[in-house]
Parts: C-alpha cells; sequence; structure tokens
C-alpha cells in the first residue's frame, strides 16, 4: 500500500546489501544514500579495525576522518570491546534511574582530575549537542543573564540551542527562530570580544579552542587567556567546546592545556564513547552546578535518560585507560609533526595549497582559488555550481582512486581535514599524504581534474 515499507516479494528479489540501501533510503534518509552514490562512496564496510575500514568487496580503505574524531582510540579498539563485553555480561544496572551509579562517579572524577584546574563536577548526556545545550541552561542560571557570544565560523551542533550559537545560514534555514540575546563576533580578535562583554548581558562566551568545521583555524597564542581574562573580568563565564579538541586529539588531554587556560566549563563528547556507546559530559566549576542543583527538590531539574548508563560510563574509563597505556597523546604530538612536515614538503609549490596547518592529529590542508588562466576559469566556474565543488572532487578522488577516506570542512570547503585516529602508524601516515599528493597534482591539470568535476556536476543534474 502506499506509503508502506518493501513487501515480501521485493525482499526476495534483492540481494541482502541491495535490500538493506533500499530500506534505509524508503525508512530513513534518501537524500544521503543519493549523495553517497554522487560521490562514488557508497561501499559496504565488513569489518573496522584501528585506521582500516575493510569493504564486502575485498578492499581496505585508510580512515583519515575518525568519524570526525569520534575514534581516537582507533576502530573497535580490543580493550574498549573487551570491556563493553564484560559489562554486558554482569547484567548490572545500566539504566536503573533510581540508584547511584557507581561507573559514573569513577569517570567524573578522572575526567576532572585529566582536565585540571577547578572543574570539580560533571553532568553526563548523549552527544556533543545535548551537551552544549546543557552548557547553555547552567551557564543562564549561574549568571542570571541571557545573552551568549559565539565566534564567527563556529560549529556546536545541530539543535536548536547550538544551532543560535552558529552563525553559518545554512545549517539554520527552515528552522523558525531560534534563541534569541546570541551574539557572533570574529575568532581570535579581542577587540569585538572586549566590546561586547563590556556590556555585561552575557551569561558566556562558548568557543571552540581550535576552531574545526571553520577550517582548523589554530587561534594566536594568548588568545584564549586573553579572553578568559575579560570574561573574568566582566563576569561571563568562559566555556570550551572541546567535542573535537578533545581527549589528546591535538596532544594534550583539552586544546585547553596548550593555551595555560582554566575553563569555567569544557564540552566533551565524540571519543569519550570510544567509538561504540554515545556519550557526552560538560564538565564544570562546583558553584555552576550548584547554581543547578541547589536544593533537593531540584536534584532532577535537568537530567537525561541514557546520560549515565553503566555502558557508556565503562566505555569512557577504558577509553581513558587506552589513552593513558598507549600514550596516544604523545603519538598524536609527533605523528601530527610528522605529517604536516610531509605535507608541507610534498605539496610545496602547488600554487593552489595556501597553508597546511594544525595542530596534534587535528590538521588541515587550505586550498585557494588558483591564479593561473587555464585552472582560475575551470575553477571559477564548477564553484558557481556549488562553492564546495572543488572539495568534494578532492575528497572524491581519495577516496576512488587511493581508498583514503576524509573530508572538507563543514563550514570551510576548501579546509581537507587530516584528522586519523591517534594510532595510525608511520606507513599509514606516508600513504595518505602520497595520495594526497597525486590528487592534488591533478587538480593542477587543466584537463583531467575537472573533467571530473563536470562528471559530477552531470551526475548533480541527473539526480
Amino acid at each position: 500500500m502506499p506509503g508502506s515499507s518493501l513487501n515480501a516479494e521485493s525482499q526476495i528479489t534483492l540481494g541482502s546489501e541491495e535490500l538493506a540501501e533500499k530500506q534505509y533510503a524508503t525508512n530513513v534518509n534518501p537524500q544521503w544514500v543519493r549523495l553517497l552514490k554522487l560521490l562514488q562512496m557508497n561501499v559496504r564496510y565488513e569489518r573496522c579495525n584501528g585506521a582500516e575500514l575493510f569493504t564486502t568487496e575485498g578492499e581496505t580503505i585508510l580512515d583519515f576522518l575518525a568519524g570526525y574524531c569520534v575514534h581516537n582510540a582507533g576502530h573497535n579498539h580490543p580493550a574498549i570491546i573487551e570491556a563493553l563485553k564484560d559489562e554486558l555480561d554482569r547484567r548490572g544496572p545500566a539504566m536503573l534511574q533510581s540508584h547511584v551509579p557507581e561507573r559514573a562517579g569513577e569517570l567524573a572524577q578522572r575526567l576532572c582530575r585529566l582536565a585540571g584546574g577547578s572543574l570539580s563536577k560533571v553532568f553526563f548526556c548523549s552527544s556533543g549537542s545535548e551537551a552544549v545545550e546543557a552548557a547553555i541552561k547552567f551557564s543562564r542560571a549561574h549568571t542570571g543573564r541571557d545573552g551568549l557570544l559565539y565566534a564567527s565560523g563556529a560549529f556546536h551542533g545541530l539543535t536548536c540551542g547550538a544551532l543560535s550559537l552558529m552563525g553559518e545560514p545554512f545549517w539554520k534555514k527552515g528552522f523558525g527562530p531560534l534563541l534569541p540575546d546570541t551574539q557572533e563576533i570574529p575568532f581570535d580578535d579581542m577587540r569585538p570580544l572586549a566590546d561586547e562583554l563590556s556590556t555585561r548581558k552575557y551569561a558566556a562566551f562558548i568557543v571552540e579552542p581550535i576552531q574545526g568545521e571553520a577550517g582548523i583555524c589554530v587561534p594566536h597564542a594568548s588568545y584564549l587567556a586573553q579572553a578568559q581574562s575579560l570574561c573574568r573580568s566582566y563576569g561571563t563565564l568562559f566555556v570550551l567546546d572541546e567535542v573535537q579538541t578533545g581527549f589528546d586529539r591535538t596532544g594534550r588531554f583539552l586544546a585547553a592545556h596548550h593555551y595555560g587556560v582554566q575553563p569555567d566549563m569544557v564540552i566533551l563528547a565524540k571519543a569519550l564513547s570510544g567509538g561504540l556507546v554515545p556519550s557526552g559530559a560538560v564538565l564544570m566549576k562546583e558553584k555552576i552546578y550548584d547554581s543547578v542543583y541547589g536544593s533537593l527538590k531540584r536534584s532532577l531539574i535537568h537530567t537525561s535518560t541514557f546520560s549515565e548508563n553503566g555502558l557508556a560510563m565503562r566505555v569512557g574509563l577504558a577509553t581513558l585507560d587506552v589513552l593513558e597505556r598507549e600514550e596516544l597523546g604523545a603519538r598524536a604530538t609527533r605523528f601530527g609533526e610528522y605529517i604536516r612536515g610531509r605535507l608541507i614538503e610534498s605539496l610545496n609549490g602547488f600554487e593552489m595549497v595556501e597553508e597546511v596547518r594544525g595542530v596534534g592529529l587535528f590538521s588541515g590542508i587550505a586550498f585557494r582559488a588558483p591564479k593561473k588562466m587555464s585552472l582560475r576559469v575551470p575553477f571559477e566556474a564548477f564553484a558557481r555550481i556549488h562553492p564546495a565543488m572543488f572539495g568534494q572532487v578532492l575528497v572524491m578522488r581519495l577516496f576512488r582512486d587511493h581508498r583514503v577516506l576524509t573530508q572538507v570542512c563543514g563550514n570551510n570547503f576548501m579546509v581537507l581535514k587530516v584528522v586519523p585516529p591517534l594510532t595510525i602508524s608511520e606507513e599509514q601516515a606516508d600513504k595518505f599524504v602520497q595520495a594526497i599528493r597525486a590528487v592534488v597534482e591533478l587538480a593542477h591539470s587543466p584537463t583531467v581534474f575537472w573533467s571530473e568535476a563536470l562528471g559530477l556536476a552531470r551526475r548533480v543534474a541527473g539526480l
């Protein structure tokens, strides 16, 4: 009947893989299936291990996206899987909701110790977006103010509160009025920040210490410390969104540790999950926490169904164990410097390569429009079709021709992410460098790369 799922007869005629794709397109998100096909990235994965993804066709994909910084410990780390199995086998109170979850207390203590400063309380949730929502509520409750400051280029999540802290209209269009009293200011610029904070109307300045989707934007060395000082002067909470940069991604447990700051709140998620059980957390000072849970009757004033479940807490603890035991922070520093050095050497002289930047294994390759007429004409023509065209052809070529998975930044299509699991080997790092060198070389050909862009444009038109 109209609108129904696949019937039994159609299921018999379809193979299992085709059936799964059909069901997903019918009942979940058909546009995602179309996009994967458009980019020729619609493969089926059979197994994932470390930094490698194994397809049902027997091919191996090198992962340099890490689930957007989820898989810091690598895909399916055996120690994290074993901890999860153990928690399942003990059949404990995973989501009882009427007890003291011991694992939550243990994980909270370890997170606060690793984060340092005066952070001593933790609110657990299930995602980065949900953690941002909590940070908004807690900052307003503590300060009695409504205003929220955020930086241009920010990406904080796709729930309504998080969207209110993002200036890029693409993410917000069509979703109606968002939170009032929010204000965008330039990233890494002290004067506008000082001007806004001086109004004393802002509850929090929520900012990524190193911006991810804006293009792996690394601030000047003194920016965060000066921002923190200004926030303290005007009674505004200094809140760092470390959803992508946390858990040793930049070589330190928090990116904040590179800059000597002690934020009032830190937002964490992604890698806390171990890549297996969704989890998020907001670390904060005790006085902020007490502003929300200040009395017995307010003990449940802000909560989340899955926030302290036993599986997520156990996986979070196992993830911290792996990061520490395998010294993945030091590894991120070492391999980040190695990869950026190799990239700078390999891509030197290509006019469309502007810069290789980043900290630890949180890096990006920034591209720019070409000056040479033979390249500028097709570049501008395809940019008019869609500003992401150049970046997506890079991504598609890396995936199809070299079996390397990565993506451009969500708010800056001219920056390619270089964010592999922290467990990568030198051989894998070299493979990535060789692959991107080959694709960039093609991009500087007046014909081959741009004919691929034309094919992509035709497929868009044909869908």
